[in-house]
């Protein structure tokens, strides 16, 4: 087992703008994951397992609604701090970063904004605490990029609300005690609705054979005639704009995590070019090596500087979902090139499992896809800039 010797670039000083808090928040993460993490993580995606026993970790840390305030079971930590956490988790795995990002994010951020104080005190401390473990259900086999079109569908039935339809790609979905569901009402109406484990008609089959996002827990969420109570209706907002406002958390988060897999494939390339020799010096030492490390640190630190003044827009909350759009987008494709880059610095060694670089580049085929596509962000932009709508 190889020792985790990652050492976080930080070419701008950056952590001269951290405050001591958010310095402190960050290196709990950051040892966690090299004590944690790190040691296990090449095995169980391998094995295409999530490994279960980190939930602890994940919560002790505040990685699960580390906004959410305290008399909720929260950290009650700011957004850039969450951004930390978020950027050194998927440092560590782009997979075990969105069991966090949907715990945090679109699980129990709904909740607490959209759903009334019962509701908060019912769930919210047991998700913190990782007792339970949640799910987003937003997207259809056959509506992705366009949520509103979605079929699942929920009627009053007097004492109850009977449920039915079905979700795709849903990260926790197969250990799950709870779901954030989106369905449409008689009137064709978006809610959302809590929906639990062990309801009559409610499963959650995995989706195998994934070369991606190995060590998480994908799958699918279906309603079949489902009977919700009515108290797990989230009464405090409707429409395509509730789960939209998680997505923009979520985005948010991953527009710093992307920079967590894009330090680590950057830290490993530059170490072992650094160490590895061919005609008699190491390869760090010849022009087209050192022009792919000089543009990988330099498009990290614009990626952080992004983050970074996103995080105080958040703080202020100033940030519009195109700032967050772009963000997410900027930062996730950076971390590719830097991933694909990276490996070439490490030849052939590049593809095997004793190196995280491969590993993070599959995963973050999926992070540039998810929480809205690298196209579908680039017209959110187009949009926001022009006033001219591209989407339809």
């Amino acid at each position: 087992m190889k020792p985790d010797l990652f050492e976080a670039p930080d070419y701008y000083n950056l952590d001269d703008l951290f405050s001591e808090e958010h310095k402190l928040v960050r290196d709990a993460a950051r040892e966690w994951v090299k004590r944690d993490v790190s040691p296990i993580i090449e095995t169980y995606a391998q094995k295409a397992e999530f490994p279960k026993q980190i939930i602890g970790g994940l919560a002790e840390i505040g990685a699960f609604g580390p906004y959410i305030p305290e008399n909720y079971g929260g950290a009650g930590l700011d957004q850039i701090s969450y951004g930390l956490i978020m950027q050194e988790i998927e440092r560590g795995d782009s997979g075990v970063r969105s069991t966090a990002s949907v715990q945090s994010s679109l699980v129990m951020y709904p909740i607490w904004k959209y759903g009334n104080e019962e509701q908060r005190q019912k769930y919210l401390p047991k998700l913190a605490s990782g007792a339970f473990m949640g799910a987003f259900g937003l997207t259809e086999p056959n509506h992705g990029s366009n949520p509103g079109g979605m079929t699942t569908n929920y009627k009053d039935m007097g004492d109850h609300y009977l449920l039915n339809g079905a979700k795709l790609w849903i990260s926790n979905a197969p250990f799950c005690d709870v779901s954030v569901v989106w369905a449409k009402n008689e009137e064709g109406r978006i809610h959302g609705l809590i929906v639990e484990r062990g309801m009559e008609g409610f499963s959650t089959p995995e989706t195998h054979n994934k070369w991606s996002l190995r060590a998480s827990a994908t799958g699918e969420l279906i309603f079949q005639d489902v009977k919700v109570p009515k108290e797990n209706l989230l009464p405090n907002k409707s429409g395509l704009g509730a789960p939209l406002g998680c997505l923009d958390s979520a985005r948010y988060g991953i527009a710093w995590g992307a920079i967590g897999a894009a330090m680590d494939c950057y830290d490993t390339a530059l170490r072992y070019a650094k160490e590895r020799v061919q005609f008699g010096k190491p390869v760090a030492g010849f022009q087209l090596q050192q022009k792919k490390l000089a543009e990988m640190i330099t498009e990290i630190t614009k990626a952080q500087l992004l983050a970074f003044r996103l995080g105080q827009l958040k703080n202020e909350d100033k940030a519009s979902s195109a700032q967050i759009s772009m963000a997410k987008r900027n930062n996730v494709d950076m971390a590719l090139k830097v991933a694909r880059e990276a490996r070439q610095i490490l030849g052939g060694m590049g593809i095997t499992g004793e190196y995280s670089i491969m590993r993070h580049m599959m995963n973050l085929e999926s992070v540039v896809t998810y929480e809205g596509t690298h196209d579908i962000h680039l017209l959110i932009t187009g949009l926001d800039i022009t006033g001219l709508n591209a989407f339809k």
